[in-house]
């Protein structure tokens, strides 16, 4: 069920009514079977396979508990093993077979399946469960029932933020009342995430679309655009849904982790990855990072760990080499920005740039924004080979730009889309970041609060009205859908 369909317009309220009109000790159960109507909205029976995960993790969370010495790790490789195992059938099977037929000439048989929704997230959560059970962070559940709602509390269920069940479990037991600041502020989250996904991700997408699908008919100048464009619409559209699944959750009185903050704000690349889907990078840190020596080795082991952390997480994204690619380019930035540190810091201090001034930290920003873009780019394109294609097309913009001066006529870059169209784009990344300024600016207090009520709901108003009347109602799945 998409959190921007007409089918969760009415889904939400009920569920959450009855959550609050029924006695405490049903209302796990309320939201279990809400979460699996939710799930199956999709592809009804891929919910066994869930299920029979959820099994598998419950046991092995008690067989670990009890056990001692070497059996405890056992029991963590098995439960690993069949997690890692469905992703592989799943995800990554298909993948593997066509690269072995293209190299070895073989013709061996691919799977007809298709990807269950959101495998990716509710694996690394189940995950997360049985290591913190091992490393006695966390005791194992013995309620079965509200170790499955802990992978499939709806909110998050499919995209979103990878919780840890030290955050969400202990919620759960937890007899929650009604609250109007809660109720306040989880609005709040689902109508800012609406804004994004309806009115920004998916407007910017009727014009990165087309070019990222056919770049051969675009000149460099659109493809930049495009590639501009995205680096916002993928921002949009999954900080959107963490923003609708953490409001949905608040209502009925549950705290999620935040999953984004305001990553085009970061002045490296390590930074970005701070702000940026913090539930990923933060378990990929806790789970394989660190369990690898992280930085405590030598340098050139501690390069190989960060390389190949962003190695594995750009194919926890997809089962393609345009993943890989995206992965392997994040790491290294990251590498070279290590290497490079003391050489840039002598450099800074020659030509005078105060490495705590403006100037130094709008450099910092722009460079980071510019290499994420260009990464953006290989995670978007259809195969490596056209990333490879757009990057070397967008090396004639100067040309291109010259043409159109001299011409006089736009009409060469063959937008996608009418032109006022691309303003109104332009507009509406521009009342983002203005919007996330006044946030920085606000150090984490809600300025909404401190306005007057008529002001208040002006906005509101004005937020709802922009979805109505500028969203683009097409059905557009979340992009993190497909992970």
């Amino acid at each position: 069920m998409l959190f921007n369909s007409f089918e969760f317009l009415v889904f939400f309220p009920i569920v959450t009514i009855a959550y609050f009109l029924l006695p405490h000790k049903f209302r796990w159960l309320h939201l279990l079977i809400a979460s699996c109507i939710f799930y199956m909205y999709f592809v009804p029976v891929y919910i066994l396979i869930l299920f029979a995960t959820i099994i598998i993790d419950y046991v092995a969370g008690i067989l670990i508990e009890k056990a001692e010495g070497g059996r405890r790790k056992t029991f963590l490789i098995m439960s690993l093993l069949a997690n890692i195992g469905v992703l592989a059938v799943f995800k990554y099977y298909n993948f593997f077979i066509d690269n072995i037929n293209h190299v070895t000439g073989s013709g061996l048989p691919f799977l007809k399946i298709i990807l269950p929704i959101g495998l990716s997230f509710h694996t690394f959560q189940a995950m997360s469960y049985t290591i913190e059970v091992y490393r006695k962070n966390f005791a194992a559940e013995k309620h079965f029932g509200l170790y499955a709602l802990y992978v499939m509390f709806y909110p998050q269920l499919v995209a979103g933020p990878i919780e840890r069940p030290n955050n969400v479990l202990p919620q759960f037991r937890e007899k929650k009342t009604f609250s109007y600041l809660n109720a306040v502020a989880g609005f709040r989250l689902i109508l800012w995430g609406l804004f994004k996904k309806v009115v920004i991700a998916d407007r910017l997408a009727q014009f990165s679309d087309p070019v990222f699908d056919n770049p051969q008919s675009f000149p460099g100048i659109t493809i930049a655009i495009a590639a501009f464009f995205f680096a916002f619409q993928i921002f949009c559209d999954f900080s959107g849904y963490s923003d609708i699944a953490l409001g949905t959750a608040r209502v009925m009185g549950f705290k999620l982790m935040t999953n984004f903050n305001k990553p085009y704000f970061s002045r490296s690349i390590s930074e970005f990855w701070k702000r940026w889907h913090i539930s990923l990078s933060t378990w990929f840190k806790d789970y394989l990072y660190i369990p690898l020596g992280g930085n405590r080795v030598p340098l050139p082991r501690a390069y190989f760990n960060l390389f190949f952390v962003f190695l594995i997480s750009g194919f926890w994204h997809g089962a393609s080499w345009t993943f890989l690619a995206w992965g392997a380019l994040h790491g290294f930035y990251l590498i070279f920005a290590l290497v490079t540190r003391k050489p840039r810091e002598l450099f800074c201090k020659k030509v005078g740039l105060d490495s705590m001034g403006p100037l130094y930290n709008f450099i910092n920003v722009a460079t980071v924004f510019i290499l994420v873009t260009v990464a953006w780019i290989f995670f978007r394109a259809h195969d490596v080979g056209n990333a490879v294609f757009m990057i070397k097309k967008m090396a004639g913009i100067p040309r291109e730009f010259v043409s159109c001066i001299s011409t006089n006529d736009i009409s060469i870059l063959n937008f996608p889309i009418k032109l006022r169209l691309v303003y109104t784009c332009l507009l509406l990344i521009v009342l983002l970041e203005a919007v996330h300024v006044i946030q920085l600016k606000a150090h984490g207090n809600n300025l909404l609060d401190k306005l007057p009520l008529y002001f208040r709901w002006g906005v509101y108003y004005t937020a709802i009205a922009m979805i109505i009347f500028l969203g683009v109602y097409e059905d557009k799945m979340f992009i993190y859908f497909q992970f």
